[in-house]
């Protein structure tokens, strides 16, 4: 019973624990955090996603009835996640997108690709990258449009699309992952020199994330707002894996797929879910405060969903 606890999750947060420690002894600076991060976002993991969609068997990977699973589940969410906020928490219009997209963005990257990978083998993310290869442009989507419509600056709708376009294709992960599609829809071929260069920055990129995600962790506090926290964290946690779950069953989903898209559905809000909070400057507190704690929560709650996958 914890033999995927040792061998699946905690070697994971083992990594992401030595770069907390390491950063909060001073061992390394947010400067070196920074760099660390920059490297990984800006450059290996984009150079990853790339590949990957490259050479993704695309009629074998995208299996409607996976992304059917996974968005309604997020989308579900980031409704809950706002209705919640209002209802139950009384917060302004703008404070409930931002909780509600902590609600929709899973951390499918950093923590759901090394966690399957560990869990199932390399050979089954078919489920995980085309589950990514969607996920920062439909959570960022929804997230900016819902944003800009509650914020009703009156720019119209021309303006309201320009800013979700501009938004969306500024992410470098997005990026990667359209040069991946057009390199696989055309059929051109990557000079083996070249893939090997890949490879070897792709090797560093979920060890050096993982690292940089904890030293990450350390400039976020867990202060007020537990309440609404909390809430997040469950709904992030608990409710989308459950969502998904009911409806891959229902759409009887592939095997490996369901698993791919169930454990992506319960890992913990990506710092995205900050990112997107301060780039409005809304409920930044809950945003940050959210990450570091369902994070940590996630070495129990992960653990639970793969022993009910079994």
């Amino acid at each position: 019973m914890f033999q995927s606890l040792i061998d699946v999750i905690l070697p994971v947060f083992l990594v992401i624990g030595a770069g907390y420690v390491a950063t909060r002894r001073g061992y390394f600076q947010a400067s070196h955090v920074d760099g660390l991060m920059k490297f990984t976002q800006s450059f290996a993991i984009p150079c990853l996603l790339f590949r990957a969609i490259a050479t993704l068997d695309l009629s074998a990977s995208f299996d409607p009835r996976l992304l059917i699973s996974f968005y309604t589940g997020a989308a579900a969410c980031f409704c809950l996640g706002m209705a919640g906020a209002r209802l139950i928490f009384k917060r302004d219009w703008e404070d409930c997108v931002a909780i509600g997209f902590c609600c929709l963005f899973s951390n499918t990257v950093l923590l759901g690709l090394p966690i399957t990978e560990r869990a199932y083998g390399a050979d089954n993310l078919t489920g995980n990258y085309a589950i990514i290869a969607f996920h920062s442009p439909f959570c960022y989507g929804l997230g900016i449009t819902v944003m800009e419509i509650v914020r009703n600056k009156g720019a119209g709708g021309i303006a309201t699309v320009r800013s979700v376009f501009s938004a969306m294709f500024k992410n470098v992960l997005i990026l990667g992952i359209a040069l991946g599609f057009i390199v696989n829809l055309s059929g051109l071929w990557i000079p083996q020199a070249v893939d090997e260069a890949l490879s070897l920055v792709i090797r560093a990129a979920l060890p050096t994330a993982l690292f940089a995600l904890g030293g990450v962790l350390v400039q976020y506090r867990p202060e007020g707002d537990l309440r609404t926290i909390g809430f997040v964290c469950a709904l992030s946690l608990m409710v989308h894996p459950a969502l998904v779950w009911s409806m891959g069953s229902a759409l009887k989903v592939q095997p490996d797929l369901f698993r791919s898209a169930v454990l992506n559905a319960a890992m913990a809000p990506g710092f995205n879910a900050y990112i997107f909070a301060n780039m409005y400057g809304r409920a930044k507190r809950v945003a940050a405060s959210s990450v570091l704690i369902a994070t940590g929560s996630c070495i129990l709650t992960v653990w639970l969903w793969l022993l009910i996958l079994g």
